[in-house]
Parts: C-alpha cells; sequence; structure tokens
C-alpha cells in the first residue's frame, strides 16, 4: 500500500521521520501540488476528518489548507481534497465527498435492485496502456486485410480526430464534423470488403485489453443482478468479439449498445444497423438498439424477467474516461447518479476539469479495484460497522493523548504489506 499518514481533527502538523522525504516525493508526484521535500515541513490542516478503512485501502478525508512553513506557499488554496491511497498503481481525487457519502447511503439503502450500470467501453473498461504501448481502440483495432483502405481510415483519424478534442469548437458543429466521420469510415469498411474472420483476426492481433479487477466486478454485480449497459461509439461486433478471446466467457447481466454491422451469408460487411453512434451521442436513446453479450456469445441463461429493465432502476453508476462521456445517462429518468471518470493521461493539464464533472476520478489507467470497492463497501453492512467503531476508537484515543499532553498519535507507513518505522506526526 501507498504510504500515507492519518491526521486527525485540528491544528498545524510536524512530520519527523527517517521516510518523510520519500513520504513527500510520493505525495508531490501523485497529487501535483506539494513543494519539493525539505526538513522541517509542517502542514496545517484547518478542520479533518481521519478515516481509517480495511485493507484494501486507506482514507484520508479532509477539507484542508496546506501550508509550507519554509516558503509559506498556501497549498491547495483551501478546496476540499479526498485522498485516497489504493494499491501502487492507483490514485483517485474526490470533488466533494460530502455529496459522495450522500449518494451512495441513498443507493445502499435502495438496494441493488434499483441500481444500473453505464460504462464506456474503450478507454473505461480497457486499459489505456497495454505493455508499456497505447492500447487500441475497437475501431483502431481493425484490420480489413486491404492495406489502401486501412491507410484511408488511418487519414480519417488523423484529421478528425484532434478535431474530436479542441476546446474551439462548438459543441453543434463537433456533432456534425463525428457523424462525418462516422460515416466516411463506416463506408470505407463496407467498400473495402470488411469480413467477419478479419474481425476475428484483428481481434486476436490487437493490442487492447481489459483493465485488471473487470472480471472481478463483473461477477460481483452478475451475483448482485446488476445490469450494466456498455455504451460504445465503435464497433459491437468487435467488442463482442474482444469479450469472446479476451474474457472467454459472457455475463447474463451485460448488455452493449453500439454500432453494429449486418453481413451476407459469405460473411462480408454490407450496411449498419440503425443510426450511427459517434463519441457526442451516445446516451439511453439508444437503448432500443441493446443486445445483450450473453445472447451473442451462445449463452442462453441471461436475465429474463422484466424487474431488471434499466427503465425502472433509478439509481446510476456511470463510468467514462472523456468527459462527453457524462452525456451517456440523457435520457434516462435517474434519482441519484455517481460519475466515476478515468483519467489516464494528461493528468496535470486535464485534473481540475475532470474533477469539476466527475464525483471521483481515478488516475493513471488505474484498475477496477476502486470501482469494486465503492460498490461492495456501499453494501457491506458488517464493513460499514468495523469503520464506524474503529473510528470511534481512533478519536478517544486521539482526546486521551492531548489530555495528558503527550504525542497524539502516530500512524504506521506501510508499503508494499511491509511494516516500517513509525512516522511521528506532532500536533502543536
Amino acid at each position: 500500500m501507498n504510504p500515507v499518514g492519518l491526521l486527525s481533527a485540528g491544528g498545524a502538523t510536524t512530520i519527523n521521520s527517517g521516510l518523510h522525504h520519500h513520504l513527500l516525493l510520493r505525495l508531490r508526484a501523485r497529487f501535483h501540488f506539494l513543494p519539493a521535500p525539505s526538513s522541517g515541513l509542517r502542514i496545517f490542516v484547518n478542520t479533518s476528518r481521519a478515516y481509517v478503512s480495511l485493507p484494501p485501502f486507506l482514507l484520508l478525508r479532509t477539507r484542508t489548507r496546506m501550508h509550507c512553513s519554509n516558503c509559506c506557499e498556501t497549498l491547495n488554496r483551501g478546496r476540499s481534497l479526498t485522498l485516497l491511497a489504493m494499491s501502487q498503481t492507483q490514485d483517485i481525487v474526490v470533488r466533494d465527498y460530502e455529496l459522495l457519502d450522500k449518494k451512495k447511503a441513498a443507493i445502499r439503502e435502495a438496494g441493488p435492485s434499483k441500481l444500473q450500470i453505464i460504462a464506456d467501453f474503450d478507454g473505461t473498461l480497457t486499459k489505456y496502456w497495454v505493455e508499456g504501448r497505447r492500447g487500441q481502440s475497437s475501431h483502431g483495432l481493425l484490420k480489413q486485410g486491404n492495406p489502401e483502405y486501412d491507410a484511408k481510415r488511418e487519414e480519417l483519424y488523423d484529421y478528425y480526430h484532434p478535431l474530436e478534442y479542441s476546446p474551439t469548437i462548438p459543441i453543434e458543429e463537433k456533432t456534425k464534423l463525428m457523424e462525418e466521420w462516422w460515416e466516411k469510415t463506416h463506408g470505407l469498411l463496407i467498400e473495402g470488403g470488411l469480413t467477419l474472420d478479419a474481425i476475428k483476426k484483428s481481434v486476436t492481433c490487437s493490442n487492447i485489453a481489459f483493465r485488471d479487477g473487470v472480471v472481478k466486478l463483473f461477477e460481483f454485480l452478475e451475483e448482485k443482478g446488476v445490469p450494466i449497459l456498455i455504451f460504445s461509439a465503435g464497433l459491437a461486433d468487435i467488442i463482442e468479439e474482444v469479450f469472446r478471446q479476451k474474457l472467454h466467457r459472457s455475463f447474463k447481466n451485460i448488455k452493449i449498445v453500439s454500432n453494429r454491422m449486418a453481413f451476407d451469408d459469405n460473411g462480408r460487411l454490407v450496411s449498419f444497423k440503425g443510426k450511427t453512434i459517434h463519441v457526442l451521442n451516445k446516451n439511453e436513446h439508444a437503448l432500443d438498439r441493446a443486445v445483450p453479450v450473453h445472447d451473442q456469445l451462445g449463452d442462453l441463461n441471461g436475465l429474463k424477467n422484466e424487474s431488471n429493465s434499466v427503465k425502472k432502476r433509478t439509481n446510476v453508476l456511470l463510468l467514462g474516461d472523456h468527459i462527453g462521456d457524462l452525456g451517456m445517462s440523457d435520457g434516462l429518468n435517474y434519482e441519484n447518479r455517481i460519475a466515476a471518470g478515468f483519467l489516464n493521461d494528461s493528468v496535470e493539464s486535464s485534473l481540475e476539469s475532470y474533477n469539476e464533472a466527475f464525483d471521483i476520478v481515478y488516475l493513471n489507467d488505474a484498475s477496477m479495484d476502486g470501482i469494486f470497492d465503492l460498490l461492495s463497501n456501499t453494501w457491506n453492512s458488517v464493513f460499514r460497522i468495523i469503520i464506524i467503531l474503529f473510528n470511534y476508537f481512533f478519536f478517544i484515543l486521539l482526546f486521551f493523548k492531548n489530555l495528558y499532553g503527550e504525542e497524539l498519535f502516530y500512524a504506521t507507513i506501510i508499503e508494499k504489506g511491509f511494516l516500517h518505522n513509525n512516522l511521528t506526526i506532532n500536533f502543536i
């Protein structure tokens, strides 16, 4: 686990430890606002609540103004911040933890029968980096077996992709550009003679992989009877082939809303079904095109009863890697929505906008463990009771130590599962 000291309520702290420099370096690299570590760093905390959880995470909840006594620089300017130290590869930022708690409480009270998951596919359920290389998307991995048409699609990508992320193009104009891009690409796939065999071969040779923890999350939601809607501007036939080859199984609770192909008897692409779904129009209005993964993979044991209809589920957990993915819940009459964003790259330039848009942001191509913990802890009452009791014990301990004028608390730093020297936190 990552080294994080637990701060209690009120006062200024002085951190003295052999691990001091290591701790500050890790925090500085993680949150991009701490100054270079120096001896005698003081962190002034206006108000703070320490929440201690069981493995796999430690949670520091704090509404703070942080100040370096050496450089007199106020850090994070009084903004609310939640630091959740998960595994070594996963970082989390929460915009408003009180609001997140409120939403979690509502979802917990309503139960799994009222929840649905809406998830993007590329860059959300799949990794951004795969074995040190940029992971491919469901569109990008496709090779038609015709170099001429592959090159033409690459030219379209080079032209339109920068326009997709341009901050200066109005949304109406950008929507038209995306429709134009998708229609041209689909036309090239038909004209170039794409076949089912080419799709299978493309997936086999692709650099695409699901995030770590995806199967565990899917199995947990399947057990709870929670439906998952995968919205993708890519190609449904390719996504299903990725499920088939990478996971080797189906899930009875998963449906895909994406661009679906029509093939002739020889397995050759002849058309696309329905209206084109691109990055700016994928939402609940396309539900009539949702197809269960288990049907496409030959598993007929899906969720059958009508109570699993997403229209009757008024709580939503939305997963996306672009701010535009928030539109996936448009048209759905939900009561509570937790929006979780995956910020895979360009953290420094994009964190502020992602933090404003999403309730919780997972940084640096994180695993799905954070989403699993978010849901499992929400529904695990025994777990919550343990946390509450531990917190009461924690604050009673702080009270008596403060009463007798002793050092207030010794926070143990845990790194890779090993206990290190205690980090002493003195309250002044």
